[in-house]
């Protein structure tokens, strides 16, 4: 009898140290952090990936995923795709990473395939709409993308908005004839990535599409390219670099007297980006997702409080790092949900992206817009707020000039 007690007792203890095992395995999921800190889109990059790791650090100060700490690793790849992808295959396998956390166009699309078989979801910060057709129903999609997943409006919807209010501006100034239309950008997969869909879509406008205009990413003298846009007789140009680009692109277009109203990407807006411009960023369209930093929105609060807990500054953050943080925090709520449907996996989590409609995280009402996602369409949002950048004697002052909601047309899906 003696025997068999001790048999029981030892019985349950391996089950007990099963269980604790089982339990101490989901009380931590790995999420994997890419970020450029030191490449070509560092300008924005940084603030943008601070947003993510801060969150990241302030929900395990809250308790975590009802109880799940995230563990994370941030990689500053520095905007090289095979360090992404090297990067992306050591926390599959080493990590075994749950959900990753991403940064740019090039990168992200040669994951897409990845991500799917391996059943792991990436947030990204691009927004190309060649991300937002999950199951490959348009035949314009170049690969289904199931689980790719970022906040804001694509690319391509983004720059369609801004043609829609440049035709809209067109005819409020009473201007006659065709207005003419410019893509100005790097040959790359970022700044390509709305270039077709945008410009056909002026045409559909009434635009003149004129020849796109190629700019490095790289800072640089564009007066040749100035001088190309100016002859082009385009009255709008879209701009899809950032940073650095876009601060020699508007001097170079000043020195040269190019006229023509500079309507940019969504991460080509920002004051760290005006101030370098100066007196020449007057008039500048951009769009937006979230509020600014001085903005008047209570939910700010929580994410100035983010900030702080990080030790950083909480006087000024761009509207990157408020994205950052809304990217996060809709991963963080998916994974809840996944937790209480079968546990924290990457096709739980997945699911978790479709449970709420008009979906803005807990206490960020004003700060993150409401999105959709679903599972036949990964444009979360289809709404777009167009800005304009003034310079007043040495100072920058920000307009709202509108919102533009854009149709969920079936031929964009994808594209």
């Amino acid at each position: 009898m003696r025997t068999q007690l001790k048999k029981t007792g030892l019985a349950l203890a391996a089950g007990a140290a099963l269980l604790a095992t089982s339990a101490t395995a989901q009380d931590k999921v790995f999420v994997g952090h890419l970020a450029d800190y030191s490449g070509p889109t560092a300008f924005v990059g940084k603030y943008y990936a601070d947003g993510i790791k801060d969150t990241l650090q302030w929900i395990n100060k809250q308790g975590g995923i009802d109880g799940t700490t995230l563990e994370s690793e941030t990689i500053d790849y520095a905007y090289k795709v095979p360090q992404a992808i090297s990067n992306y295959k050591k926390w599959k396998s080493r990590k075994k990473m749950v959900a990753m956390q991403g940064w740019g166009t090039a990168d992200t699309e040669a994951l897409i395939s990845f991500v799917a078989k391996d059943q792991i979801p990436v947030y990204s910060a691009s927004y190309s709409g060649h991300l937002t057709d999950p199951t490959g129903k348009n035949p314009k999609t170049r690969k289904p993308a199931p689980y790719n997943f970022f906040y804001g409006a694509s690319y391509s919807d983004t720059c369609r908005a801004l043609v829609q209010w440049a035709k809209e501006d067109w005819e409020k100034k009473g201007s006659s004839g065709q207005p003419g239309f410019v893509h100005i950008g790097d040959n790359h997969p970022y700044p390509n990535a709305p270039k077709q869909a945008c410009g056909e879509y002026a045409q559909e406008l009434g635009f003149d599409v004129k020849q796109p205009v190629v700019v490095s990413m790289k800072p640089g003298d564009f007066k040749a390219q100035c001088l190309s846009i100016k002859n082009s007789g385009a009255n709008y140009g879209y701009v899809a670099n950032l940073g650095g680009s876009i601060v020699s692109l508007i001097k170079s277009c000043n020195t040269v007297g190019t006229d023509i109203q500079f309507m940019s990407n969504i991460w080509g807006g920002d004051k760290l980006t005006f101030n370098a411009v100066g007196e020449g960023i007057d008039n500048y369209i951009f769009p937006a997702l979230t509020p600014f930093w001085s903005d008047d929105v209570p939910a700010l609060e929580t994410v100035k409080n983010i900030a702080r807990a990080a030790g950083r500054d909480d006087s000024f953050q761009t509207h990157h790092y408020i994205r950052g943080v809304c990217s996060t925090l809709y991963m963080a709520e998916a994974m809840k949900w996944a937790k209480a449907n079968g546990g924290i996996t990457g096709a739980n989590i997945k699911q978790g992206m479709y449970a709420t409609k008009d979906w803005v995280p807990e206490g960020m009402d004003g700060v993150c817009l409401p999105a959709n996602w679903t599972a036949e369409d990964h444009r979360a949002i289809n709404s777009v707020n167009v800005y304009q950048a003034k310079w007043n004697d040495g100072d920058i002052k920000i307009n709202r000039l509108s919102q533009v909601t854009l149709p969920r047309r079936d031929d964009w899906l994808g594209y």
